[in-house]
């Protein structure tokens, strides 16, 4: 038997949760909205915590950003069950520190076999996992089952630097001494070419790695980053690194499973260059940013990048852009003032997208 938290909205989702948690004899406590739950989070002590995505007041992410940051609250196991399929939720969501995510509609077994493995894993933990301020023994060696250990095991004790818009992280062909762990802001990579023009082939915010990549294949940095935005990062060592990775073979396994989705966006952004129409390559900029960087979801959302940027994530000319984004705004698919872009339909532009 298990107290469970569960914040869910939709009544009709939450009265068959609900039903399911008790019949398997746990005790269930529900909260309609996200600041409801972060109430709930602080007052009683949960042994796991069940979430939806889109709530009022503070969603599902904006619950666990806030719960991750608790003492009291950073260690409850922490599942989504959302009707978002889309891979780019998923990431959101074990980026911020989710233990699980359950695409609606579900299975009864299937729930109730996730909040088993949770729970047996959090108790384990409770008596086996101790996490090491730095790890020097391959006989320290402990099995993390929790995207949040990672986190803690490699940013523990690291200085957290802040950068400025427009400052310059690290530069393409400069020795790679550290990663980067972004407490907060928004990061851009690209490669430059010869002629002067630089291509972005990565948005990086909240929960997001950089850097990591010529830590495992190589000494040098095969692209720069630079601050679109203030940021907080926490700078890890190459040392660190690698006392965690030899020791944990499930922290290898993350950043291998990170490059390989670097890897698939990286070819759907070739597929998008080569084959879409202008419209459809700047409607896909705008709402792969939109669904990188927008976290909650009752908020307006306005993206703040240059038109150069833009132009160079949507792989055209920075005047068809232009041209481009005109007609969108005469179509109310968006706005624009003082440089800003806000969108007004975020439905039909996901249209354009398909």
């Amino acid at each position: 038997m298990a107290n469970i938290l569960l914040m869910e909205d939709d009544e009709d989702v939450c009265s068959n949760v609900a039903e399911i948690l008790s019949l398997a004899n746990h005790n269930v406590s529900i909260a309609r909205n996200g600041l409801e739950g972060i109430e709930k989070a602080y007052k009683e002590p949960y042994d796991l915590i069940l979430s939806d995505i889109s709530m009022p007041c503070i969603d599902g992410f904006g619950v666990l950003h806030i719960l991750r940051k608790e003492d009291k609250a950073r260690n409850i196991p922490f599942i989504f069950l959302s009707s978002k399929k889309e891979a780019v939720y998923y990431r959101q969501a074990m980026h911020l520190g989710a233990d699980d995510y359950i695409a609606k509609p579900f299975e009864a077994g299937d729930l109730l076999k996730a909040i088993d493995q949770r729970l047996r894993q959090a108790n384990k933990a409770k008596d086996e996992i101790k996490i090491p301020q730095a790890i020097t023994r391959p006989d320290e060696f402990r099995k993390i089952t929790r995207e949040s250990d990672i986190i803690k095991l490699l940013t523990d004790g690291c200085d957290e630097t802040e950068y400025h818009k427009k400052q310059m992280i690290y530069k393409e062909g400069s020795p790679a001494r550290n990663m980067y762990y972004i407490k907060s802001g928004k990061i851009k990579t690209y490669k430059s070419h010869e002629d002067g023009k630089d291509l972005i082939v990565g948005l990086h915010g909240v929960g997001d790695f950089i850097g990591y990549v010529p830590l495992i294949k190589g000494h040098i940095h095969l692209l720069t980053a630079e601050a679109i935005e203030d940021c907080k990062l926490i700078v890890i060592p190459k040392s660190r690194f690698d006392e965690v990775a030899n020791t944990h073979t499930e922290v290898m396994k993350k950043f291998i499973g990170l490059m390989a989705d670097e890897l698939q966006d990286k070819e759907q952004q070739v597929l998008n260059f080569a084959y879409n129409t202008l419209r459809k390559k700047v409607a896909k900029a705008l709402a792969s940013f939109e669904k990188k960087f927008h976290i909650h979801e009752n908020e307006a959302f306005t993206i703040d990048l240059t038109r150069n940027d833009l132009a160079s994530i949507a792989g055209t000319a920075t005047e068809s852009l232009i041209r481009t984004l005109t007609e969108f705004k005469q179509e109310k698919l968006i706005d624009m003032k003082d440089g800003h872009i806000t969108i007004l339909n975020k439905n039909r532009l996901n249209q354009l997208v398909r």
